[in-house]
């Protein structure tokens, strides 16, 4: 059984399942992005796309949701209960909307769905809740895997991962010196650790060098024998093609640790945890205009900051500074 270390801060829960002092799977929820995977909650149809197979729903909070299929006989105004299968995600230019199916009858009380903490319990992970001055998700890597969300670069001894988020798919290439198939079959392990500790989900295409024959028959059975022995679902995938491409397919139901680490508000979230955690009393955090301006936005969270750090915390702009470089100062 896999220890998850779990962390309550100001603005976002964080998650490292371990295996000793390997990061299994990295995880990052935030409660200002709507309503869960799960969710089941009163909703109104406000919106007709296609009549009986989909339209957009309006939560009580205003939030709005893709609802499909549609009952037959709903119409715009129409109150429902529905259940949420994907949060909404990310994208640059255009944000997707959360993912809904409706449900036989409105819910008599509204149910939340499962939180990272329950859906860790849930995966078999043994839970240990983070508290008090030491910080064992730091020192455990929490710092190092979102170096690997945000530039999308995995090193592994024979070459590189490059990670690519698009609108449509995530795409991995995969690059090095050697020869392509022990090129090939070296990325294999890393590049099945990436998506599980990346939390990659949806469509995945993968390229790896080009093989043919028996070279890249052994690569697939390699490739399907690592998906099922690391990740909790056995996911869908094609064989690999001519050109060394191969399409992986897993459950979407969140954004992936890459698409967190893209979404307004991620490293002013990460300069917020140092706050709390590092230090005692007053302090200025020092950050670029996009993160002070997000920040100065949400007084409450400069203030749940505040208190878990035991002094005021007040905020300095830096132009030029990157996002990266943002501190937290006297």
């Amino acid at each position: 059984m896999a220890e998850a270390l779990i962390e309550a801060a100001p603005g976002a829960t964080r998650a490292l399942v371990m295996d000793g002092d390997t990061v299994l799977e990295a995880h990052l929820e935030r409660p200002d992005l709507g309503a869960r995977a799960g969710a089941r909650l009163p909703a109104r149809l406000v919106r007709l796309l296609v009549p009986g197979v989909r339209g957009i729903a309006r939560l009580e909070d205003g939030q709005e949701l893709l609802l499909a299929p549609l009952p037959t006989a709903a119409t715009e105004g129409a109150q429902l209960g529905i259940e949420v299968t994907r949060t909404a995600l990310p994208e640059a230019g255009r944000p997707r909307l959360a993912r809904a199916r409706a449900l036989p009858d409105v819910p008599e009380a509204a149910d939340s769905g499962p939180d990272l903490a329950a859906r860790l319990v849930a995966a078999g992970h043994r839970l240990h809740a983070i508290s008090g001055p030491q910080d064992r998700l730091e020192a455990a890597g929490w710092s190092a895997v979102v170096a690997e969300a945000e530039s999308g670069l995995i090193s592994f001894g024979a070459g590189l991962l490059t990670i690519s988020l698009t609108p449509a798919m995530t795409v991995i290439d995969i690059d090095g010196e050697a020869a392509p198939e022990p090129l090939a079959l070296a990325a294999v392990p890393a590049l099945v650790a990436a998506i599980r500790r990346l939390d990659l989900q949806g469509g995945i295409v993968v390229d790896f060098p080009s093989l043919a024959g028996p070279a890249r028959k052994r690569l697939d059975a390699a490739l399907l024998a690592a998906l099922g022995a690391a990740l909790p679902e056995a996911p869908m995938l094609t064989t690999i093609n001519g050109f060394g491409l191969v399409q992986i397919v897993r459950p979407r139901t969140r954004p992936s640790l890459m698409e967190a680490a893209r979404t307004p508000g991620f490293n002013a979230l990460e300069l917020l945890r140092k706050a709390a955690r590092q230090g005692h009393g007053a302090a200025t955090l020092v950050a670029p205009p996009v993160m002070t301006g997000w920040l100065a936005a949400r007084p409450a969270l400069l203030a749940e900051a505040a208190a878990a750090r035991g002094g005021p915390l007040g905020l300095r702009t830096a132009e030029g500074l990157a996002r990266s470089e943002a501190y937290v100062g006297p």
